[in-house]
């Protein structure tokens, strides 16, 4: 069942999402060629206990029978990784690029967000990637200003991604987001069956989503590693991978896992 939030439970939302928001500052500056991901999630970790947050990845049950829960604070996708990847101790190359994904509980509340950062400099290619997959997140956010109902704005980035020449992965979903991580509805960023029937949903005051495209070079198809969770791009080309989660009010979508207001740097300051 969807539940829509009040003004106060989504100003509550806006902690946990500065709080994500900081640990992608954290990450940011760390990414670059001989840094290790296992490196990057232990700071991760660090700051969500500063903070008494609760990683919400941690632990995290395996849907695959007889498999371990996830060992880590963040996902770590490197280069064809497409999501789900785990942290470990290579070191990044330059030309590589990292799709970090994270999320905490805070006050009883979650935040959830991904971004793709490349390491030192890469390719043309591999930079239109980024910028497409980092263009169709802003575009589905511009777009909830306008449309009233998801299907629209889903429509809207598939097209964006084709016209762009690369393909949305269409095996994972954005998702509802509140108390939980995964609550209703589902957030494809694409037309799918389940748009065109109940699975549709209004964009309405009150709703929150986790609105997360995943975009890869060379084929929408994915396959998962022997390790259970790590899910590759089926032709080994590269993904990329942006997320907010964002929440509609009476005045339109507003992205709570984003850098802090001026208002909001200030408590912060003083915290």
């Amino acid at each position: 069942m969807l539940h829509l939030k009040s003004t106060r439970e989504i100003g509550l939302m806006r902690q946990a999402g500065l709080a994500v928001w900081q640990a992608h500052q954290i990450a940011a500056e760390m990414f670059c060629p001989g840094a290790t991901t296992a490196e990057v999630d232990h700071a991760v970790a660090e700051h969500f206990a500063r903070l008494n947050a609760r990683p919400l990845f941690l632990d995290y049950p395996n849907s695959v029978k007889n498999k371990p829960p996830f060992p880590a604070v963040t996902c770590m996708s490197v280069n064809e990784a497409v999501v789900h990847g785990i942290p470990n101790n290579r070191p990044l190359e330059e030309g590589d690029i990292v799709s970090m994904d994270t999320g905490c509980v805070l006050n009883g509340w979650c935040g959830d967000a991904a971004v793709t950062y490349p390491v030192g400099r890469v390719s043309h290619e591999v930079q239109k990637l980024l910028d497409v997959t980092q263009g169709v997140l802003d575009l589905a956010i511009e777009q909830m200003h306008h449309k009233t109902r998801w299907s629209q704005v889903a429509r809207q980035m598939a097209q964006y991604v084709a016209d762009h020449g690369f393909y949305t992965v269409e095996c994972f979903v954005g998702h509802g987001i509140g108390r939980e991580m995964h609550e209703d509805p589902q957030v494809p960023n694409f037309s799918s069956r389940s748009l065109r029937g109940s699975g549709d949903f209004l964009i309405e005051p009150g709703l929150v989503i986790a609105v997360e495209p995943m975009v890869n070079i060379g084929t929408k198809r994915v396959k998962m590693l022997a390790d259970k969770w790590t899910q590759v791009t089926a032709d080994g080309r590269f993904s990329a991978h942006f997320e907010h989660t964002l929440a509609i009010t009476e005045d339109g979508p507003i992205a709570l896992t984003v850098a802090p207001t001026p208002a909001e740097a200030a408590v912060l300051a003083v915290g």
